[in-house]
Parts: C-alpha cells; structure tokens; sequence
C-alpha cells in the first residue's frame, strides 16, 4: 500500500483497503483475464453490506492472482430473472470468470443451468464460500421461496388497496363532478 501510495508501482484503488497492481502481472500469473466480480444484496436496507462484499471478492480474486476487470454491485431479489448488471456479465463473451460470493449471489435456483451455459462458451462461475451440505442449500431455497411467496402476496394485497383507493377517489370526483 505504502509503494502505491508514494508512486513506486502503478495500480488503482478498488474500495477502501484494496489496490489493483497493474504492474508485472502478465508475467507472475498465467490466469484468466476480463475476471468480474458480482456482489448482491438483496433489498436497500442491505446495501452497506454490498461493498464489504465486493472488498471481500476483490481480496479473493487478488489472492488467486486474478486480473480483475470489472466490479458489478446490485441490489435485487436472487429470485428474480431481471437483474440487468447480471444479465450483462452473462451475455459479454469478454467475461471469462465471474465470481460470486454464494451460489445465491447469482440465482436462488438453476445456477447449474448458469455455470453450463458458460462452461460451453469456456467461461466459468466462480462460487467463492461452496455450503457445506445440501441441506443447508436446501433450507436456504426454502426460506426464499417461502419469502418470495409471501413478498408476492402483500404486494398483491398492497396492489388491491391501492386500486381501491383510487377508485374510491375516483368515484368521489365524479360524485362531486355530477350535476345535482
């Protein structure tokens, strides 16, 4: 850090306490390039957690003598198909590695459908921390899917309200509109 700091070698800042060398890199590692990191959480209340992630996947790819590309952080449900970062690191051919913290960081369910896609474009999904049994990965998916579930039904019933609110108010403009 401190050669970094007084210019001796060239590198650049990824998060508070990590420095990216690019120095001599090319003939220390024989390693992947175009490496990615993808950091989740899953709702806005979690977002401090989102860079102590991305540090902690940073420090791993720098441990494995990874080149580092690009650091991707987003917030939504593992559950949903619609992740718009992720998407875009599944569909660039130039990402050879994406690391993940947790399976979950990249999907609740089908990440052996993810990690076959890429292996046939020779690319691979990187889990850093593997459960250490199914049956941990199978109460997680319970939880979610029992979570989604729920989060789905309130947002119906907060939908339902909503609609009938503004019919409600609605139907008093057009009350009060109405010749009398």
């Amino acid at each position: 850090m401190r050669w970094f700091r007084d210019g001796k070698i060239k590198g650049y800042r990824v998060g508070k306490h990590t420095v990216m060398i690019d120095e001599g890199q090319e003939t220390f590692f024989d390693h992947p390039k175009n490496v990615a990191i993808y950091a989740r959480v899953s709702s806005a209340e979690n977002k401090p957690n989102l860079d102590s992630q991305a540090e902690r996947l940073v420090a791993y790819g720098v441990a494995r003598g990874y080149q580092i590309s690009k650091v991707v952080k987003e917030v939504g449900s593992g559950i949903n198909d619609a992740r718009p970062k992720f998407l875009a690191l599944l569909e660039d051919p130039g990402i050879t590695v994406i690391i993940v913290e947790h399976k979950d960081r990249a999907s609740r369910f089908g990440v052996r459908y993810i990690e076959s896609l890429l292996r046939i474009q020779g690319r691979t999904l990187e889990v850093v921390n593997q459960a250490e049994n199914g049956t941990e990965d199978l109460l997680a998916d319970l939880t979610s899917i029992i979570y989604s579930f729920c989060a789905r039904l309130y947002g119906q019933r907060r939908a339902k309200r909503k609609t009938e609110h503004i019919v409600e108010q609605l139907q008093g403009k057009v009350e009060e509109d109405a010749p009398g």
